[in-house]
């Protein structure tokens, strides 16, 4: 599908410091990591490949054909590029997969047959629960 090591070589990664409540230490510390990629310059994608990722990932895409990730779940900022890498490696994966076409199936003659039979029988229960008609 694509060359993995080429395209993390793509990537640009910046520290930036964490938001959020924390000590004296987080006020230092640059642990959150953005992940930056642009998809319009990438050489690993051929044209088609870009044109699906662009459909798909249009949402998460910058004006500029920008794709960018954010993770600060770890203290670790190597620990957050990881799982900054692996996020961004799902996201391609999956942005890649082409939808199979579905084919209608027919529904076969003895299962409607066998539906309206049900339907038939529940209408005559029904109808010998009421009064008989005196005329």
């Amino acid at each position: 599908m694509f060359n993995k090591e080429t395209l993390i070589q793509e990537l640009n990664f910046k520290a930036i410091r964490s938001s959020g409540s924390g000590g004296q230490h987080v006020n230092k510390v640059s642990s959150k990591i953005e992940l930056t990629f642009n998809l319009v310059e990438s050489l690993v994608f051929n044209e088609e490949q870009k044109i699906r990722l662009q459909n798909k990932l249009k949402q998460r895409l910058t004006k500029d054909g920008c794709l960018i990730l954010q993770c600060d779940e770890s203290r670790s900022q190597h620990k957050n590029k990881e799982l900054a890498i692996k996020r961004f490696l799902e996201l391609i994966r999956v942005g890649l997969i082409i939808p199979k076409k579905r084919i209608p199936t027919k529904i076969p003659k003895a299962v409607i047959r066998k539906r309206l039979k049900n339907k038939r029988n529940l209408s005559d229960k029904k109808t010998n629960r009421k009064k008989p008609d005196i005329d």
